[in-house]
């Protein structure tokens, strides 16, 4: 008596790889949307966390000059967020790594951005591209300091190539 093997037929096999083809292409495109979803939503939010730490920053420096403290004075010096001093300009954090970047506690590394130009002048451009967008410039966030005392800083967001 013989025994009858165990294994799959090559029609069966076919079959099987045929529909994992059809899953995976249905899927493929839903999967490469959620990524760029996921850049645009990042971008929306290192947005948010500039223009808030922006605004916070300036209130601390505003009830230091109020209040006649050391740090902060109207043309620029420091304000203390919560033991970070943050290096001011017209009364808004400067465009560089001691200013808006540690005002919005943005961490390259592990936001996984590139931080690029910035500077401690007045009207200075500080840039943050998210990693893994197609084209850099089309998934940024930038920030221009602001240029006089009275006048608010300029913060924008690119997300038209996440």
């Amino acid at each position: 008596m013989k025994k009858a093997s165990g294994g799959f037929t090559l029609i069966e096999l076919i079959v099987v790889i045929l529909i994992l083809g059809i899953l995976a292409a249905t899927a493929l495109p839903r999967y490469i949307s959620a990524q760029t979803d996921a850049r645009v939503a990042k971008a929306q939010a290192i947005f948010g966390s500039v223009r808030a730490a922006s605004a916070l920053a300036k209130a601390r420096c505003e009830l230091d000059l109020a209040q006649n403290l050391a740090g902060c004075t109207a043309a620029g010096g420091t304000a203390n967020m919560d033991g970070t001093a943050v290096t001011m300009i017209n009364r808004y954090p400067t465009a560089n790594a001691a200013g808006i970047v540690a005002a919005a506690q943005i961490d390259a590394t592990n936001d996984r951005v590139t931080i690029s130009a910035g500077g401690a002048g007045a009207g200075q451009l500080i840039t943050i591209d998210i990693v893994g967008a197609a084209t850099a410039a089309n998934c940024r966030i930038s920030y221009t300091s602001a240029t006089a005392v009275g006048q608010a800083p300029v913060i924008g967001v690119v997300t038209t190539g996440c």
